[in-house]
């Protein structure tokens, strides 16, 4: 499919997203996105022939085997989407708040290729997600239909959950925020990856998400470290004024009673001076 229809529903000097490219990385890695836009839905990708193929999944993936999911197959995103987790402006395709759900790698079992005759067999190794899985190509009754509806579903192993309840696990897998907290964080609107898609191998395969949580946890600590040095700031100013009341206060008190008794008129006690200017700080 290519990257082309990718880059035809987005523009770029809008939106935060990264860019189309083509990744020469042969990793096999997935990623599930949780996206509140127009209608809340995950976004399953596996990372495959330098992009990632997409199916949107209404429901989000199942560990239920009884649990078959419609996907929605969607252009292919770049390998540099797999770690994005922000806000798509208001306007712009896709608006809304995306959360990186899951993360990890996937292996076929079987021929990769077995997905263009409608029939992908693979095995997941997440952080939510695992176990077998099966991606299947169905046929629409739908006369608007154009071809995109597959069927994921869980096969029984080890690693299945009847009864799996996807609400319980609303949080990222990057930065352990839930929606609505991704989503009421004004900085997650900026695209700040720069970080290519890693191609090395044997004991480094699992650099990637480790990037991933770093650069994630790198975003936190300075907007964390730049609210807290603006607090520390707002003290001093505050504490600043705050001591230079009481003398303010006092000059203008001496200045009254000077005033007072130059026009023949008596100054007031200490006791009552001292009310006023208890008074006048409150």
């Amino acid at each position: 499919m290519g990257l082309e229809e990718y880059k035809r529903k987005r523009d770029f000097k809008q939106t935060p997203e990264p860019p189309p490219k083509l990744a020469k990385s042969g990793q096999r890695r997935f990623v599930v996105q949780k996206h509140r836009a127009s209608r809340l839905h995950y976004d399953f990708r596996l990372e495959m022939d330098g992009v990632l193929k997409s199916w949107a999944v209404p429901k989000g993936p199942s560990l239920d085997p009884a649990d078959k999911r419609l996907a929605m197959q969607v252009e292919d995103h770049p390998v540099s989407y797999f770690d994005f987790e922000g806000i798509i402006p208001a306007g712009n395709y896709g608006a809304g708040t995306v959360m990186v759900w899951d993360v990890g790698t996937w292996e076929p079992q079987g021929e990769v290729h077995e997905m263009r005759k409608g029939d992908l067999k693979f095995r997941l190794n997440g952080q939510k997600l695992k176990g077998d899985f099966a991606l299947v190509h169905i046929k629409s009754r739908r006369p608007d239909s154009k071809g995109t509806e597959w069927l994921l579903i869980k096969h029984r192993d080890a690693y299945d959950q009847p009864g799996y309840d996807i609400d319980k696990y609303d949080y990222s897998a990057l930065t352990k925020r839930s929606l609505k907290e991704i989503a009421g964080d004004e900085g997650s609107a900026a695209w700040e990856s720069s970080r290519k898609a890693s191609t090395r191998g044997g004991s480094g395969k699992n650099d990637w998400l480790a990037d991933s949580i770093a650069k994630a946890d790198a975003k936190t600590a300075r907007k964390s470290g730049g609210a807290k040095t603006s607090s520390t700031a707002a003290r001093t100013i505050t504490a600043k004024a705050a001591s230079a009341v009481p003398g303010r206060i006092k000059e203008a008190s001496a200045g009254k009673s000077t005033a007072k008794r130059a026009a023949g008129q008596p100054a007031r006690s200490a006791a009552t001076s001292g009310a006023v200017k208890k008074n006048s700080t409150l």
